[in-house]
């Protein structure tokens, strides 16, 4: 039977089925959830007279409420299943782009964004690395590469396609579009293909498990939350990715008027921008393989190494080689952050309960991430440069590299590894 388990990525059992499906979905989920926002701001500043601060500030709730509704729903996730929460969390995500496209004021558009944001937290990456994490074990990190590869090439699909339908269309009537394609796609995908975890039934299903694995590995830890939290695992791992959160997000909020202030052109900059993002899914791809002869915890802290290094040359190198260095290790490490954060929870606490213990470290990212745009903001303005901001980002990448590897040799939590 488990010959047959170990199929090619086609032609797989549920499990693979589910990792598919959840491809899909994620992908549709963050480029209309997340990225297209981005499409959006301009048309309605420019109709209803808002100002940036006003429509950035309405994202940003609701990135915060995402983050802050991670652990209730972790812990949800971990006790119903997937499958109806997401389902209906889909449905309401397109019933709340329905209602944006009609707002005509700030504090509606910041109540509907506010809601998004626990849409986001019912059915994008923490929940869907949950399903992931309950239905593989040897091929968990590949089955989180396959829905991960396909989840970031969102912004490349949806900001054109947003960016086209606004044009086309007026950003209200893109907006219903949106809609139609979240709840068409995403509904029927959850409701049909996820499954709470499988059962004995499903026999090849469970590709690597335990029971079944003729390598005879040990047996998977089961922690329970309220263990989790008071661990020092949990937190030496919540501060290691918090603060490898801020290096992202700062980033991503300052890159442009960071470069363009150095003095590249804005065509460079734009180029720049986007190749980090291509990079992101290269540095999946080489992440995946290289589990298998590294430590999780080991490899997590060469990432974010790769990361504070790629701020150095930012920092300190100038002209093309110094900007090409920066964007090549900073997308490569994006990219392998995302699969890191995955397989170290999982590994370290076993997949029992592991919505409710990787919604606790979202939490405390969430809170990270929400202060690191003004941090670098204040940062700037103080200094009359980005000289310093960098200098403060190159030292939390190798704070979070030292974190993680503090992590990786603590006292066991389970009795177990983080490989």
């Amino acid at each position: 039977m488990m010959r047959r388990a170990r199929r090619s990525w086609t032609g797989a059992p549920r499990g693979w089925r589910i990792a598919w499906a959840l491809a899909v979905t994620q992908t549709v989920g963050f480029g209309v959830l997340f990225y297209a926002y981005a499409v959006f701001t301009l048309p309605m500043e420019a109709e209803l007279g808002w100002t940036r601060a006003q429509t950035s500030g309405a994202f940003s709730l609701a990135l915060l409420v995402s983050g802050l509704a991670a652990l209730p729903v972790g812990r949800l996730v971990d006790a119903r299943g997937a499958r109806g929460l997401m389902s209906v969390a889909s449905l309401a995500g397109a019933l709340l782009l329905l209602a944006w496209s009609f707002v005509t004021s700030a504090w509606t558009l910041y109540l509907i964004q506010a809601a998004i944001g626990l849409v986001m937290a019912c059915v994008l990456y923490d929940v869907a690395f949950t399903v992931i994490a309950t239905w593989f074990r040897q091929q968990r990190i590949r089955a989180m590469l396959l829905v991960t590869t396909f989840a970031g090439l969102a912004s490349t699909i949806f900001v054109p396609l947003a960016t086209a339908l606004v044009e086309g269309l007026g950003w209200r009537a893109a907006l219903r579009v949106l809609a139609l394609l979240l709840v068409g796609i995403t509904v029927p995908l959850h409701a049909l293909v996820v499954r709470r975890a499988p059962t004995a039934r499903d026999g090849e299903a469970f590709e690597g498990a335990a029971t079944n694995d003729a390598e005879h590995t040990a047996p998977e830890p089961s922690v329970g939350t309220r263990e989790a939290l008071r661990s020092g695992t949990f937190w030496w791992l919540s501060g290691a990715f918090g603060l490898d959160r801020i290096a992202i997000v700062a980033v991503a909020a300052h890159a442009v008027p960071l470069l363009l202030e150095r003095g590249y052109a804005p065509g460079v900059v734009a180029t720049a921008a986007g190749s980090i993002g291509l990079l992101q899914v290269v540095g999946r791809i080489a992440f995946a393989p290289a589990t298998a002869h590294l430590p999780l915890a080991h490899l997590t802290s060469i990432t974010f190494s790769v990361r504070a290094a790629a701020l150095l040359c930012l920092w300190l190198v100038p002209g093309g080689v110094g900007l090409w260095a920066f964007v090549t290790g900073f997308g490569l490490a994006n990219g392998a952050s995302t699969l890191a954060r995955a397989g170290l929870v999982a590994a370290r606490f076993g997949p029992a309960h592991y919505g409710a213990i990787n919604g606790g470290i979202s939490t405390v990212v969430a809170v990270a991430q929400t202060v690191a745009p003004l941090g670098v903001g204040a940062l700037r303005d103080g200094t009359g440069g980005y000289e310093l901001a960098l200098a403060a980002l190159v030292t939390a990448s190798l704070a979070a590299a030292a974190l993680v590897l503090r992590a990786g040799t603590s006292t066991a939590v389970g009795a177990t590894t983080l490989r």
